[in-house]
């Protein structure tokens, strides 16, 4: 990356001329005007389905022998798009397209990437709208929920433009006066991203930005089920000004692209969002060597979270219960942040039980179509659907099912919202990410005890606890062991910056997308040492 004329971040701010960042604030979707907006965007949207998608490489479309299809979830028979099955071959056309491309792109001076990533956030600005419809189309995400997404994705334009500028500056090391000595960073190479469907725009926009900002060259692995969504995404990026070849799209299936993706010997990194058994298949696919590999590759994961909220007795119960509602329901329980099991002191157990029983029942009977943006939709599809059927079935087997249980009486792939109570806490349904609108709860006597049983998972990705002491939250600070920690708020809705974002234990490797360091990880350190005095 290229030196700069300034020597401390604050000058660096302000020779970058850009106010401060601030998060984009959110659509009102109760005004009038903005509903109406929506069902525009719906429209012209909805004039655009079933269109066929090929690869892009090269900044060219390639097409392929084999296209499967993209569905509304809440509409099954309803073809969003078809999107090309890519194969080997296509993947290490694709790795050998970047590879060329990073010659130049790694030498693109910082400030004119940067300014490309702001005109790109404001091209999605401009077709923000657009993008919740395609959402609420392909991964079945109302507008209310995917708004907070692409506002996200929106701030990691912007964040990332004024991050890299200061990453730019190297860091300061000891002088010596007979020489001159930098610390700089230089980009990797070529990376591999895979993302999932349940946040289509900004968990790849936070990996992508992160990579190409930084002067590397990206193969981009998209979810089989939002893959039209990433085809916009690489459009507003082509659209920007992006040149071909610095982010090439390969669509198709995980278990063969991403395979080849984590194994190909010119892949510097790989960044993945998704599940821990494709997460840890790629990790350990990745540390091997083959032959023709000159580097070691780097990994990063975020895999998921079985996420707990701790309800004290000192608690402000209906601000718990409506904060646990969302974070268990919202979009369906399908982040990888919902609150899916709660562990209540027993004073209180018996009214938080009967309050969020309440509320699942109010959700349910909200439900419908996410194009109208209905509080509660289906889940990604049939798989999925009878994944988390499975679990509900099994219940009795380790609580009590008070509300719930059922597949919905509709088309689509819709589950009820289900609260299942006493549940054993050391059973599947509070130790595996179920990723559904499944909820546990199970009491504890003591804060000490709930605090602890939030702590018994593999996982540690989020977390939540509501209490009025500041003994008790302090005590969460430092005990509970979770990636995010929200004291008196629900456990998902981060926003870029405000919230960087990861896990610990087997939620991930970090770092955390919008930290400070986040962009460390698509860069290496080197010291270049010139002697001026003989």
């Amino acid at each position: 990356m290229q030196a700069a004329h300034c020597h401390s971040n604050e000058e660096g701010r302000s020779q970058m001329g850009l106010h401060p960042f601030s998060n984009l604030p959110l659509l009102d979707f109760t005004r009038a005007d903005e509903v109406q907006h929506m069902k525009d965007a719906v429209g012209v949207v909805g004039k655009h389905l079933g269109r066929r998608y090929p690869l892009i490489i090269g900044g060219r479309e390639a097409t392929t022998d084999q296209y499967a299809v993209s569905v509304n979830p809440a509409k099954p028979d309803q073809v969003v798009g078809e999107f090309a099955l890519g194969t080997i071959v296509d993947v290490d056309r694709a790795v050998a397209v970047a590879n060329e491309a990073f010659a130049k792109w790694s030498r693109v001076p910082v400030w004119d990437r940067a300014a490309l990533l702001l005109r790109a956030g404001h091209i999605l600005r401009q077709r923000r709208r657009e993008f919740l419809a395609w959402q609420a189309f392909e991964v079945g995400k109302n507008f209310s929920q995917s708004d907070g997404e692409v506002a996200e994705g929106i701030d990691h334009f912007e964040l990332t433009a004024r991050m890299v500028q200061e990453w730019l500056v190297g860091k300061p090391i000891p002088p010596l006066s007979s020489e001159f000595n930098q610390y700089r960073y230089r980009p990797l190479g070529v990376g591999a991203i895979i993302a999932p469907w349940n946040f289509p725009t900004t968990l790849p926009l936070g990996m992508i930005l992160g990579a190409v900002a930084t002067g590397n060259t990206v193969v981009f692995k998209p979810a089989e089920q939002a893959t039209v969504v990433a085809h916009q995404l690489v459009k507003v990026l082509h659209d920007a000004g992006l040149p071909p070849g610095v982010l090439n799209l390969v669509s198709g299936k995980g278990e063969l692209l991403g395979s080849r993706l984590a194994t190909h010997p010119d892949i510097r990194f790989v960044s993945f969002v998704g599940s821990r058994a494709v997460g840890t298949t790629l990790y350990h696919q990745a540390s091997a060597t083959v032959p023709g590999q000159k580097c070691l590759r780097r990994v990063m994961t975020e895999m998921g979270g079985k996420n707990a909220t701790v309800v004290a007795d000192d608690a402000d119960l209906e601000w718990a219960l409506d904060e646990v509602a969302i974070a268990a329901f919202g979009f369906q329980g399908q982040k990888c942040s919902a609150t899916s099991r709660t562990i209540i002191m027993e004073s209180v157990y018996p009214t938080f039980v009967e309050g969020i029983i309440a509320r699942a029942e109010q959700w349910a009977n909200k439900a419908g179509l996410p194009t109208n943006n209905a509080l509660f939709g289906p889940v990604i599809g049939e798989s999925a659907l009878n994944r988390i059927m499975g679990y509900i079935e099994q219940a009795p087997r380790w609580g009590n099912v008070r509300t719930g249980g059922r597949r919905m009486d509709r088309p689509g792939f819709f589950v009820e919202p289900t609260v299942v109570d006493e549940v054993d806490p050391h059973s599947p349904l509070c130790q595996d990410e179920i990723f559904g609108p499944v909820l546990a709860l199970t009491s504890a006597k003591t804060y000490e005890e709930a605090i602890a049983l939030a702590n018994d998972s593999e996982y540690a990705l989020t977390g939540s606890v509501f209490s009025r002491s500041p003994e008790r939250l302090a005590m969460a600070r430092e005990q509970f062991y979770v990636g995010n920690l929200y004291l008196n708020r629900s456990s998902t809705g981060a926003m870029a910056g405000v919230h960087p974002f990861g896990g610990f234990r087997l939620s991930g490797t970090g770092p955390k997308v919008g930290s400070p360091d986040y962009l460390g990880f698509f860069l290496e350190a080197q010291v270049i040492t010139e002697k001026v005095q003989y």
